[in-house]
Formats: structure tokens, sequence, C-alpha cells
């Protein structure tokens, strides 16, 4: 299903997945329907047999999720696409398939709360270990494998942290000893980092954030490598039913024709605030892959094209410090959820990552004060004009002030 390989990410957000339609239109039409109609009983028989290619109920297949997952496997450089009702079902569907009970799985500790609380709680149900550890320690994840270790699952950069792992590494050592590599890509996009070029076997997204971009769907896909893998995976999500719906799937498609542009915004107008953070004197520390401060920032240089929208820093003031701030917020949305148009500002001790418990939220470096923003794409002097009051309110002022000219 790879296609579109010689265009260069700019122009593959506006053209993969873009198929010619019986009315030429320019946008693909939205497939708003449960089930596709058969010309005859030999035909139907055909395509429920696998003789031949066509639609027959839209949970096992619709143009228009084709579309999509067609546009992000090409952005990824991956054979095929699988959209999901939510980024969840799509790392929900990427266990069920690569794992079995008895296997061992190794988990980043800085994810998303929910994916922490999967592996942790109802994987285990079904008789697979898990660990959940420091996967940019290359060392300790080495110490950890087992004979039984079968999948190595990475956010990186991790949320809400930003610590980044060093795919390449992973990679070799997770295939010298038997297991897969599967790597949550949604801070960075295809267009700032490509897993596969690392030698990661599968790759997640969360539609609902930069991908998307607008705040108004919740989605997810996966993207595999190869023919064989994509009829496993695709085999496994019609199984469980975790599919993305025809309309969502228009809306994510819609929003990747801007991707690139609004990634360059992204990095743009957070580099600036990264900065401003950096020299407050009521901030702790500052996590941006952009800065050189940033412990693994040789490693983004190598594996990322650009160092995203996603800020973490810490406040002096602990959790009360924070929710003093989020308090005080009022042009940036205060909200969960991120990669939107719009900056969103959170707490994740208190919001996102509550549900880890505090002592996987200590193991995984989530202070009490920590705070996440996703920069979006607005003038960036209101954002630091903003965050600068905010601040103020959660009890000490800033030093030194650098705003953009």
């Amino acid at each position: 299903m790879k296609e579109h390989s010689d265009m260069a990410p700019e122009s593959l957000v506006v053209h993969a997945g873009v198929e010619e339609n019986e009315h030429l239109a320019v946008v693909p039409p939205i497939y708003q329907t449960s089930t596709f109609a058969f010309d005859s009983a030999e035909q139907g028989a055909a395509l429920f047999a696998g003789e031949r290619k066509g639609y027959i109920y839209s949970r096992m297949g619709n143009p228009t999720v084709e579309g999509l997952e067609k546009s992000i496997a090409a952005l990824e450089g991956g054979y095929a696409g699988l959209a999901c009702g939510s980024g969840m079902a799509a790392i929900h569907t990427t266990f069920a398939v690569l794992l079995q009970a008895g296997d061992h799985l190794i988990c980043s500790d800085a994810v998303y709360g929910p994916t922490c609380t999967l592996v942790e709680t109802i994987l285990p149900r079904f008789g697979i270990e898990c660990t959940v550890m420091n996967t940019s320690d290359l060392a300790a994840v080495e110490q950890t494998m087992r004979p039984n270790t079968k999948v190595i699952y990475i956010e990186t950069p991790g949320n809400p942290t930003l610590v980044i792992s060093d795919l390449e590494a992973v990679c070799e050592l997770a295939h010298r000893l038997g297991a897969k590599v599967v790597v949550d890509n949604t801070f960075m996009t295809p267009i700032l980092q490509q897993p596969f070029r690392w030698g990661v076997d599968v790759v997640v997204h969360s539609l609902t954030k930069f991908l998307n971009g607008h705040a108004d769907v919740v989605g997810g896909i996966i993207v595999v490598q190869d023919e064989a893998q994509y009829a496993t995976f695709r085999k496994t999500l019609n199984q469980l039913g975790g599919v993305l719906a025809p309309f969502e799937s228009f809306l994510v498609h819609r929003g990747i024709k801007t991707l690139a542009l609004r990634m360059q915004r992204h990095c743009e107008n957070a580099a600036p605030v990264a900065e401003f953070l950096e020299q407050h004197s009521a901030v702790e520390w500052v996590r941006f892959p952009g800065l050189k401060s940033h412990p693994q920032y040789e490693i983004a240089r190598k594996q990322m094209s650009g160092p995203g929208g996603i800020i973490a820093f810490g406040l002096k003031g602990g959790i009360d410090a924070g929710r003093k701030m989020m308090n005080a917020i009022k042009f940036c949305g205060l909200a969960v959820s991120l990669g939107g148009v719009e900056t969103l500002i959170q707490h994740p001790p208190s919001m996102t990552h509550a549900s880890m418990g505090a002592e996987a939220r200590r193991r995984a470096n989530i202070s009490d004060g920590l705070v996440r923003i996703s920069v979006g794409i607005e003038n960036v002097k209101d954002i630091i004009a903003d965050l600068e009051q905010a601040l103020a309110a959660a009890g000490t002022r800033a030093t030194t002030v650098s705003k953009p000219a």
C-alpha cells in the first residue's frame, strides 16, 4: 500500500491518501454508511473469501477511513495504517496482536497516564508481565530484558517529562534479544520524527493531537511495515471493533493537510516560550528538546528534525503553586490534551497522570510542581504574557523576562 514515496513531507500532507473518485472531487467524499451493497451473491462471496478487493461493512473497511490510513502510512514511511476509535484503542489493539499470556512487556515510565494503567492493571489479568521503567537508560533496559520479553513500548519524547529514548540503540538491543519495539510518535508526528528509520517495528499515534490539530476529534492509528503484519493487525482490529468512523476520518485527513505548516509554527513558538520559562525565578527546571539543557539534547538532534511544541517545567512551589498558576491562566486554555492550534496548559500530577498513583509518578519523575504546556500557533507574545502573569500569581515574579522582538 506504499504510495507517493518520491514526495517531500510538505507535499505528502496535501496529496497522500487522496484518490480519484467518480465525480473527480478534489476533496474525497465522506462515505457515511455502515454497509455496502454487492453486485451479486458471487461478488459478495468473493469479497468475504478475500478473493476480490472491495468494501463490505465499515467496521472492516471504508473508503474515507482508508484515505486517512494511506495518508499517515505514507508520512511515516510504513506499509499501511489502521485507524482506531482512540489512541488507547490503537495501543490496546497493538498489545493484543503482539502479546499473549506468559509474555513480558517493557514500557516507558513516562507515558500517557491511561497507558501506564493499561499495562500495570489490565494486561496482568491476562497473564502478561509488565515492567515500567526509564527506557532512556539503555543499560537498565538490557538488564530488565528476559527470555520472554516480546515488546518494548516507548513514548519519545515521553509524556509529560519529555525524556527522550534512543530509538536506534533500543531497537538494536531489542532485535538482538528477539523483542519488537513499538513507539508512540504522537508528540513529534512524522513531520519531526520517523521511527521506522531507526528500526522500530510498529508506530502508534493519538490522532486527537497534532495529526488532527483542531481539538475536535478523538482517534488513534497504528502504522505497520509489511503486508503480513497488516493482515494480522487488521483481523484483530476488526474483531476487537475499536475502529474510527468515516466522519472523524474525514476531519483528521483534512487537518493533516496543514500538518507541516502547523508543526513549523509550533516549533517556532515553543522555543522562545521555553527560553522565557528557563529564565523565570519561579521555575525550577525546564524540559524542552530544543534547549541545550535537556539531558538527551544530542539524541534529540540525531533522531528528530525539530523540537516540537510541548514543554514541561517544574514550579518551585510544588502542587500548590501548580494549582495557583492553573487558576490564574487567562489566554491559554486550561485543558488536558495537546497538539491543537490553541495553546493548552495543564497540571499532570492532579490531572492526566493522577490515575498513576503517587509512587508511579515518583518513579517517572513527575514532580508535584510539573506543568505541561502545548504551545499553539497564536502570536507568541500573547502566550508569554499570559504565562508571566500566571507565574506571578503562583508566587514569584520573574527576575529576567526575555520576550521575542
